[in-house]
């Protein structure tokens, strides 16, 4: 079923463009907007319903045709309220890694011009880790303050989000900025191959980009800072050999894989946020067959875009010292998600979102403690000065779960709120008084 995203009506339009017209700096520190508030509070019924869509598709990063149909739905919502609206397709010129699929999903590029001169970005992705034909067994459900679902806090719930907000910025006939854009990508959770290169390109050309990965059941916060990411693979190729007849005749990979593990164990560094950690190790087609080839993998945590040439290099000079001659030792480093990392502009434009925030008594926090996992809002971030903000979406927990994953329903108006207010305070340079 269909549900509408926007209330059209004149009258309605009018009063609200006349009352935030006549609304002061002063007083919007103390009290909140109340036609934002109000909008905030009829939309989330609909928030709702447009979740339930969302969820009701299922769209592994892998799943062509799941993805396509999300796509379509959330392109023809965009192209609704008025945004030019295109489908990219990135599998051209993506950046290659060891598990970076053949064809990647269409990426949803709506662009709204309006009578400013800001430009803001706006990041979510539709694609989730989970399976097809999970989500016969765990369809979308309310139970108490919970909406629970497949994908709904990663990221669903950001994608519904920026489709709402736009919403209410319609409504209210707000075109104050000179330019917002939605990107919805489709390839987020296998690190962003084809679509790193459009994110960097737009968060270049904007003035400001909130990313709408979910904020934390526990911590209603946005994030100036994430982690990035990186992998270590090693592969090591020897020479096969009868274990038991002939033994000293092999060259055994598995040996040399393991001695590579054991001196590169201890790069990690606390003091930078630096993390090293082997995670996977393969070797060896028999029992009794000394191994030809094994392959190793560690994962990478980076706070600092500069670390990741630091901790390449230590790698490539460890593993200079073999054990066994004659084996070979390849390393390729994937620079699979970039750090976001915290900027002046960050902070103040997360000091006004703060101010905005306690308008309807809620307290936010905005803080560079780097949680988790990378987002797409670090590659939005490498080539611009602008500010970027992270978690701009509901609160939710159990991302990546196979049975818990949910958002909290009463995190849908404050979040409406604030960002519909953002958006028109950078619009309007009011985010600098």
């Amino acid at each position: 079923m269909s549900h509408p995203i926007c209330h059209p009506g004149c009258c309605i339009a009018a009063v609200l463009a006349t009352a935030l017209i006549g609304t002061q700096v002063e007083e919007a520190a103390a009290q909140p907007v109340g036609p934002v508030l109000s909008l905030a509070k009829k939309e989330k019924p609909a928030l709702l319903d447009t979740l339930k869509e969302l969820v009701s598709i299922e769209t592994g990063s892998r799943d062509l045709e799941g993805l396509d149909r999300a796509a379509k739905l959330i392109a023809a919502r965009l192209s609704a309220l008025g945004g030019k609206v295109e489908l990219v397709d990135p599998s051209e010129g993506a950046y290659r890694m060891e598990d970076t699929p053949a064809r990647i999903g269409k990426i949803v590029h709506a662009r709204f011009e309006g009578k400013g001169t800001k430009k803001i970005l706006l990041l979510a992705h539709m694609d989730t880790v989970y399976l097809r034909g999970m989500l016969a067994k765990q369809p979308f459900r309310i139970d108490g303050n919970r909406a629970y679902g497949l994908g709904i806090s990663d990221d669903k719930q950001g994608v519904a989000l920026i489709l709402h907000t736009l919403a209410m910025l319609k409504a209210m006939d707000f075109r104050g900025y000179g330019l917002v854009t939605a990107l919805i990508n489709a390839d987020e959770e296998i690190s962003s191959p084809g679509s790193r290169h459009l994110l960097t390109r737009l968060g270049a050309e904007h003035d400001a980009v909130f990313s709408f990965e979910s904020s934390r059941v526990d911590s209603d916060k946005l994030a100036l800072a994430t982690s990035g990411i990186a992998s270590v693979i090693l592969k090591v190729k020897g020479r096969a050999s009868h274990a038991g007849a002939s033994p000293e005749q092999g060259r055994n990979a598995l040996y040399e894989a393991a001695h590579q593990i054991l001196q590169t164990r201890d790069l990690s560094d606390p003091a930078t946020g630096l993390k090293m950690n082997w995670t996977l190790i393969s070797a060896g087609t028999n029992r009794n067959v000394i191994p030809a080839n094994a392959v190793a993998t560690a994962d990478v945590r980076v706070l600092r875009v500069s670390d990741y040439d630091g901790i390449e290099r230590a790698v490539r000079e460890r593993i200079r010292n073999r054990l066994i001659p004659d084996t070979q030792v390849e390393m390729v480093f994937e620079r699979r998600r970039p750090p976001l990392e915290a900027t002046p502009a960050a902070r103040a434009l997360g000091d006004h979102a703060r101010r905005i925030y306690a308008e309807i008594g809620k307290n936010l926090v905005v803080d560079a403690l780097a949680e988790g996992g990378g987002t797409d809002a670090a590659f939005a971030s490498l080539n611009t000065k602008a500010p970027v903000l992270e978690r701009f979406g509901l609160q939710g927990y159990g991302a990546h779960a196979n049975d818990a994953e949910y958002i909290a329903v009463d995190s849908i108006e404050p979040r409406l709120y604030l960002l519909a207010r953002l958006i028109m305070d950078v619009s309007q340079g009011k985010d600098r008084q």
